[in-house]
């Protein structure tokens, strides 16, 4: 059995197709992950949720913040940008079952096989292993329950913008969620700028890219990660490997097998003429 983890897909289900083709990928043998934002601002992101839900248990995402946009779109809490593609999983006549498909993935997962963790954006220093694997299922379990609706209602937003273990409710909830989701630059005390969005170069003076931080709980656990295309991939050691190569602008879809020492594959975001 191999393990291949899957880049920001964003409804480029052409390109999906074709890295799966690439690797070989046998649903009967293999197992596919994806680092978050399965949907948004590509062409296909209904052809992309019913493939991956259709893999059953040979497929694990975490829920990146383009999938909770989406969610908090069809539960009625935000209204689509002008950017979004998301009509046609609105519109589908399965978009409920697909829509709670979404909404059970978790933030954060940990593998405990591979001893590979997977998160869409990052981790703040402070957490251990322990601490984010609570914290995901701290989300996991509101989103199960009768306060999903609170927390779409409430999800959007810069602060608190530091983690305290005090913090309740709605604070709480949003924090975890833009550490998990939304994340790229930090201070060493984990408080968070999320108004930067270009390379390590652009942060903000006191902030760092969060992997960059030497004192980091989980340094030395391998975490897969996304978002932040305009690293183009270019971090890749033995802990951290960044995944998001800008697929959906036109740059590639990146896959790394797990516990093959990361070995890359990638295809174009447009097949080759």
């Amino acid at each position: 059995m191999r393990t291949f983890a899957v880049g920001d897909v964003q409804g480029c289900y052409d390109a999906l197709r074709r890295l799966l083709d690439r690797l070989a990928f046998e649903p009967a043998r293999d197992r596919l992950w994806v680092v978050g934002d399965l949907v948004n601002r590509g062409p296909h992101s209904l052809e992309v949720l019913r493939f991956c839900r259709d893999l059953g248990d040979r497929f694990l995402t975490v829920l990146g913040n383009h999938d909770l946009h989406l969610l908090a779109i069809a539960r009625g809490h935000t209204q689509p940008r002008r950017s979004d593609t998301l009509d046609a999983v609105l519109a589908s006549p399965d978009r409920e079952p697909l829509l709670d498909w979404l909404q059970r993935q978790p933030l954060f997962y940990y593998d405990q096989q591979a001893e590979v963790a997977l998160v869409h954006a990052g981790v703040p220093p402070q957490w251990s292993l322990k601490d984010c694997l609570e914290r995901s299922a701290e989300i996991e379990q509101v989103l199960q329950s009768d306060q999903a609706d609170h927390y779409f209602a409430h999800m959007y937003g810069n602060q608190p913008d530091r983690w305290d273990s005090s913090l309740q409710g709605t604070d709480r909830w949003r924090l975890i969620t833009n550490y998990f989701t939304r994340m790229r630059f930090c201070t060493p005390a984990g408080q968070l700028e999320l108004a930067h969005k270009a390379g390590p170069e652009t942060a903000p003076v006191g902030y760092f890219p969060w992997y960059a931080l030497p004192q980091r709980q989980l340094a030395t656990t391998p975490i897969l990660f996304g978002h932040w295309a305009s690293l183009m991939g270019a971090v890749a050691t033995p802990h951290i490997q960044a995944l998001d190569t800008g697929c959906v602008w036109g740059g590639q879809l990146t896959a790394v097998e797990v516990g093959a020492e990361f070995r890359r594959y990638a295809v174009a975001a447009e097949p080759e003429a």
